[in-house]
């Protein structure tokens, strides 16, 4: 059984929450810092896109962090929402039984 965290936290909101506001960073001051469009940063931290393979490499260079961190939080919250969308499809399917190796 997966255990997931719902509802998902959205890298948006943990970089909004947990890294610009304590630091007093505007998106704006971070787009110009990891050399990207300042709409980037203020749809990702609006909610309204998510994290690139681009992206997670300028934000894990700039908060020393991992770029996997922030592509795994993509793809965990990603996973969550569509797991939640065919919940009642996923039901219906009966798994298949491996035979043993």
């Amino acid at each position: 059984m997966t255990v997931r965290i719902t509802p998902p936290v959205h890298p948006g909101e943990y970089l909004r929450e947990e890294l610009l506001e304590p630091l007093g960073l505007t998106s704006y001051a971070l787009a110009a810092r990891l050399g990207v469009p300042r709409t980037r940063i203020e749809r990702l931290v609006r909610e309204e896109t998510g994290v690139t393979p681009d992206t997670a490499l300028r934000l894990g260079r700039f908060f020393s962090m991992t770029p996997e961190f922030w592509i795994n939080m993509q793809g965990l919250y990603d996973l969550t929402i569509a797991e939640a969308a065919a919940a009642e499809a996923l039901r219906a399917i009966e798994p298949i039984v491996l035979p043993a190796a």
